[in-house]
C-alpha cells in the first residue's frame, strides 16, 4: 500500500474532533487535542511554569504516558528518537525559563534530521511579562530558528487550534513545533466567547499527504538511469520502509547500495549489493564507487558531506526526496522526484530496464568482500589494551534480531558504523546531521519505552555518555532494561584526531580523569561490568546483554587506536606529521600504534589471532 494512503495509520491518528466544553481549562484542551493526534507519550520534567499542563496530563495518565527525566535536553532528544523509532509525532514538555532552554540541543537533533516533534513549555504570568520577572524568557524568539510553527496560546479558545497547526505542521513539514502557555492561561477556563472571526470547532486532527512525482519527470529519470553503465544508490533515513524497493532498483540497474549513516537499517549491512557507508566512517569499495560511478541515484537523504560524493559533471543525478527543497542541494541532479521514497521507487521500477552488464556491481561486491576479511582482521586483535573495533564486533555477534541500537557522537560513531552489523528487522539512529553527543542514552531510553519487548543498545563514548548519564537513573526508574556500552578512554578521541589530522596540531584540553561507570551503575540501582583485557571481551558482554536490568558495559580500550578514513590521502599524512613536529604529547604511542596496525594488516594473510586468547 503507498505510504500516503498509510498516513493516518502509521502516525496513530485516530480521526476525531474534541469539542471543549465550557469550563475545560486550557491545558486539559491542550492534552486531549495531543491525544486526538495520537502522541501516547510525552517526555519532560515539571515546573512551577507548566505545573497547570502537568496536572492535565495526571488526570490523563491512563492515555497518555508522562516520562520523568533528569534534564530537558534528554527529554527533547527522547521525543526526537521516538519520533523516529515509531513513525509517531514526538512530544516533550519543560517549564518557562531555563527548562525551555534546555530543550534546545535535542530539538535541533530533530529539525536537522527532519523529524516531527512538538514542544510545550511553560511562560510566566501573560501581565508580567516582559517586566523582567523571574524565568521571565522571550521562548517565542528563543525558539524562532528550530521550529517550523511557533507560537503561544493565549486563551482556551485559541488552544485547539493551536495545537492542531502546530501537530500537522510538524508532520507535513518534518521539523519541531514548540507551542508556549503562560502559567495564568493554562488555569483559563473556556468561556465560549470567541472574537468576531472565529467558529468554533472549525480546526481538526485530520492529516493526509499523497505527493507523487510527475509522470514526465519519472520517464526522464527512468532513462537517465537506463542509460548509466556505473550506477550507484545512495540511500538514507528517508528509505528506511523502502528496503524492498531499494533492493529491487539495485538488482534492477546493478548498482551497488552506499548507506548514509541514518540509513545504515534500509537494507541489511550483509546484503550482497551493499556496500556499507559513505564519508570517513565509510568504506573503502563505497569510496571507490562514488568515484567511479557515472549515474548517482539519491534515496532520502542530503549526506552533508559533499566532497564524498562523485564530481560534479563527472555523474548524472537523480534524486528523490519527500522535501522538494533538498532537490539538488548536495549534488546536481536533472531529474528531481519529489514523494515519499517506497511510492516512488514502485513507481519508478516498471520503466527500468534491467542491466545485463553486472561488471561493475561484481567488481564493487569483490571489493567489499577484501574490505570485510580487513574488518575482521581489525576486530579479532588481542593486544593490550582492547582495541575498540573488537568491542564494538562482539557487540554485533549478541544483538537479537529486531534489536535497536543508538549511537552516540565520536569515534564510537565510526566503530559503530564499521563493525556493528544490521540485519533485516533491525533499527538503527543517532544524532544524525546535528551530530550531538550524549544522545545515544535518551534515544535508547525512547526507543525502550516505544519497544518494551525489544533489545535496545546505546553505544557510546565515555564523553559523550558524561553528559547525560543520570539518565541512568531514569532507565533503572522505569525498569527499562537497556544495555549501555561505553567505549572508554579517558579522552574525547574524535575531536583528539581532528586537531591533529585535520589541522595539523597538537591535541589540546580532551582528557579527562577516569569515572568508574560500572560502579556508577550499580549505585543508580542497575547492574555494572567492566572489560579490560582482550580475553573478556566476548564473555562479559554476551553476560551483560542477558541482563534483565538496565545495564552498562565500560570497556578500557586503546586511546591511541585512530579512526581512519576508509581512504587515507596525503592531506590526512602531513597534518598528522605536522602535529607531531609541533609537540604532539603522545607521539610516540601513536606513531607506534599506526606501525603496529599497519604491520598486522600487511600480513594479515600471513598470519593468525589466537581466537581462543580473544575468546
Amino acid at each position: 500500500m503507498p505510504a500516503c494512503q498509510l498516513n493516518n495509520i502509521l502516525l496513530g491518528i485516530h480521526i476525531s474532533h474534541m469539542v471543549a466544553e465550557q469550563g475545560t481549562k486550557t491545558a486539559e484542551i491542550v492534552a486531549e487535542s495531543l491525544l486526538d493526534w495520537g502522541v501516547d507519550v510525552i517526555f519532560g520534567l515539571p515546573g512551577d511554569g507548566i505545573n497547570g499542563f502537568i496536572e492535565a496530563l495526571r488526570q490523563r495518565k491512563d492515555r497518555i504516558k508522562f516520562v520523568l527525566v533528569r534534564h530537558e535536553e534528554s527529554a527533547a532528544f527522547m521525543a526526537c528518537a521516538y519520533a523516529k523509532y515509531t513513525g509517531k509525532l514526538g512530544a516533550c514538555v519543560a517549564t518557562s525559563g531555563p527548562g525551555a532552554i534546555h530543550l534546545l540541543t535535542g530539538l535541533y537533533d530533530a529539525k536537522a534530521d527532519s523529524t516531527p516533534v512538538v514542544a510545550i513549555t511553560g511562560s510566566t504570568y501573560s501581565d508580567m511579562m516582559g517586566s523582567n520577572y523571574q524565568q521571565d524568557v522571550n521562548l517565542l524568539q528563543l525558539f524562532s530558528d528550530v521550529t517550523v510553527y511557533n507560537n503561544m496560546i493565549n486563551s482556551p479558545e485559541h488552544a485547539e487550534m493551536a495545537v492542531d497547526i502546530a501537530c500537522r505542521s510538524a508532520i507535513s513539514k518534518r521539523g519541531v513545533s514548540h507551542l508556549t502557555i503562560p502559567i495564568d492561561v493554562q488555569e483559563k477556563q473556556r468561556s465560549g466567547k470567541y472574537s468576531r472571526h472565529k467558529v468554533a470547532g472549525h480546526t481538526s486532527d485530520v492529516f493526509s499527504s499523497c505527493v507523487m512525482p510527475d509522470p514526465a519527470i519519472l520517464r526522464k529519470a527512468a532513462d537517465i538511469l537506463n542509460s548509466g553503465e556505473r550506477v550507484v544508490l545512495l540511500v538514507g533515513q528517508g528509505a528506511l520502509g523502502a528496503g524492498a524497493e531499494v533492493e529491487a532498483v539495485s538488482e534492477m540497474l546493478g548498482a551497488p547500495i552506499v548507506k548514509a549513516l541514518l540509513g545504515k537499517a534500509v537494507v541489511p549491512d550483509d546484503h550482497p549489493n551493499s556496500l556499507g557507508g559513505i564519508g570517513m566512517l565509510g568504506t573503502e569499495p563505497a569510496t571507490d564507487a562514488m568515484e567511479q560511478a557515472d549515474t548517482l541515484l539519491m534515496v532520502g537523504t542530503s549526506f552533508p558531506y559533499i566532497d564524498y560524493l562523485p564530481k560534479p559533471g563527472r555523474a548524472r543525478g537523480i534524486q528523490i526526496d519527500l522535501l522538494p527543497e533538498r532537490i539538488g542541494l548536495r549534488f546536481p541532479v536533472e531529474a528531481g522526484l519529489v514523494g515519499d521514497a517506497k511510492t516512488t521507487l514502485a513507481a519508478l521500477m516498471p520503466l527500468l530496464k534491467k542491466k545485463e552488464n553486472r561488471e561493475f556491481l561484481r567488481s564493487r561486491q569483490d571489493a567489499m568482500r577484501s574490505w570485510m576479511d580487513l574488518l575482521r582482521e581489525r576486530s579479532s586483535r588481542t593486544d593490550r589494551p582492547v582495541k575498540p573495533q573488537v568491542v564494538a564486533a562482539a557487540v554485533s555477534e549478541e544483538l537479537q534480531d529486531d534489536a535497536i541500537i543508538s549511537v552516540d557522537s565520536g569515534t564510537n560513531t565510526i566503530w559503530a558504523a564499521q563493525y556493528i552489523q544490521l540485519r533485516r528487522g533491525m533499527k538503527f539512529s543517532l544524532s544524525g546531521t546535528l551530530a550531538s553527543m550524549a544522545c545515544a542514552l535518551p534515544y535508547a531510553i525512547a526507543a525502550q519505552i516505544a519497544y518494551p519487548e525489544r533489545q535496545c543498545v546505546a553505544f557510546v563514548g565515555d564523553g559523550g555518555f558524561s553528559m547525560l548519564m543520570a539518565e541512568f537513573a531514569t532507565a533503572v526508574q522505569y525498569n527499562l532494561p537497556i544495555k549501555v556500552v561505553i567505549i572508554k578512554n579517558n579522552i574525547l578521541g574524535m575531536i583528539r584526531w581532528e586537531q591533529m589530522a585535520f589541522l595539523g596540531n597538537p591535541e589540546y584540553g580532551v582528557e579527562f580523569t577516569p569515572i568508574d561507570f560500572a560502579e556508577f551503575a550499580e549505585s543508580c540501582g542497575g547492574r555494572g561490568y567492566s572489560i579490560n583485557e582482550p580475553a573478556e571481551v566476548r564473555s562479559i558482554i554476551s553476560q551483560a546483554m542477558g541482563e534483565k536490568e538496565p545495564t552498562i558495559i565500560e570497556a578500557y580500550v586503546d586511546p591511541f587506536e585512530p579512526p581512519m578514513p576508509p581512504k587515507v590521502d596525503m592531506d590526512f599524512v602531513r597534518n598528522l606529521a605536522e602535529s607531531f613536529a609541533r609537540g604532539q604529547p603522545y607521539a610516540r604511542r601513536i606513531g607506534l600504534t599506526l606501525f603496529r596496525n599497519q604491520v598486522h594488516e600487511t600480513l594479515r594473510g600471513v598470519h593468525s589471532h589466537d581466537t581462543e586468547e580473544a575468546a
